[in-house]
């Protein structure tokens, strides 16, 4: 089995995610790791990483998802808003709604991100304009508990689910 790691990452969260699945991926099964390229089509799986931009990938990611043919897919990604598992099972929804259907999803994995900082002053900005603004107070609190993300546990959990996907 050959495999692709292609990635686009903001922040550096996405990008740690890939590394992480390249050091459980031999050499000799990976045959290209990087930003969407058509050198990655030369792998049977191609794993697809993605930072969440408005609910779901970037542009520049969903069209190479919608070109790929009859490849297995498996997509790991981050977003900012974590802690809920429903949230990101609709992230990787709309994006496997880009996934022709010659291909087949075989497995996803998604964890919470940190932020910009200018995200954080947004939401203070905002909250500033608004002191008893509860949603703004939640999207702080949220900011500072994705400050650490992806944490240990996380990447420890992205080793797990990858080697269940090797086997």
């Amino acid at each position: 089995m050959k495999y692709s790691i292609v990635y686009n990452s903001k922040t550096g969260n996405t990008a740690l995610l890939a590394e992480k699945i390249k050091e459980k991926i031999t050499a000799e099964s990976r045959v290209y790791f990087g930003v969407p390229s058509q050198e990655a089509l030369a792998a049977d799986t191609i794993f697809i990483g993605f930072w969440t931009d408005k609910g779901r990938c970037d542009d520049n990611l969903k069209t190479f998802i919608e070109s790929l043919e009859n490849k297995n897919i498996v997509l790991f990604g981050t977003a900012g808003f974590g802690g809920s598992e429903a949230y990101f099972n609709q992230i990787i929804s709309r994006i496997a709604a880009f996934i022709p259907n010659s291909c087949t999803l075989k497995a996803s994995f998604m964890c919470q991100g940190k932020m910009p900082f200018t995200v954080r002053d947004h939401y203070t900005k905002a909250l500033e304009n608004d002191p008893d603004n509860s949603q703004m107070k939640s999207m702080i609190e949220n900011f500072d508990c994705a400050l650490t993300h992806p944490d240990t546990n996380d990447l420890e959990n992205l080793s797990i689910w990858i080697d269940s996907i090797l086997k």
